[in-house]
């Protein structure tokens, strides 16, 4: 902790995280990290306990979870019976949602390598990469199950 009346102040907690303090912030208008007590002077004190729970806030979201995913996890790891069970489910569809990124990516990855190949040495006076940018593609990452919730999230 620091001089701050027993807490961290939201820089610090900041600077152990690496969570901008905006992001902070939005963790805890979002509810997934509860408010912290206030100094006198109205700043907040910031306990062990969140910086635990921002902890793993940020790395569920290294690892790709959308906010309801990691709001999920965290109602389960508040839990004291955990069940694992529930928490395996919520992890192996997120895994699937990789899986089809991936999966995506590398048909990204195909087209536009074979794409560059036909500009050989890029001294021809038409390019097949303009040309191929303005026709229709297909449509990747459309199969996953929460893109639309990944997209839309913030943080």
């Amino acid at each position: 902790m620091n001089a701050l009346s027993g807490g961290l102040a939201i820089g610090v907690l900041s600077k152990h995280t690496r969570c901008k303090v905006e992001t902070i912030r939005y963790y805890e208008k979002a509810g997934l990290l509860p408010a912290p007590a206030r100094s006198p002077g109205g700043y907040r004190l910031y306990r062990n306990e969140h910086l635990k729970r921002l902890t793993f806030i940020r790395r569920a979201r290294a690892l790709g979870f959308a906010i309801e995913e990691v709001r999920k996890l965290l109602t389960l790891a508040d839990q004291r019976r955990r069940p694992c069970a529930e928490v395996r489910r919520v992890a192996s569809a997120h895994l699937e949602d990789v899986r089809v990124k991936i999966a995506d990516l590398r048909a990204m990855e195909r087209v536009l390598r074979q794409t560059v190949t036909r500009c050989a040495d890029g001294r021809r006076t038409d390019c097949p990469l303009i040309e191929a940018l303005y026709r229709e593609a297909p449509a990747f990452g459309s199969r996953t199950r929460s893109s639309a919730t990944r997209s839309s999230a913030a943080g």
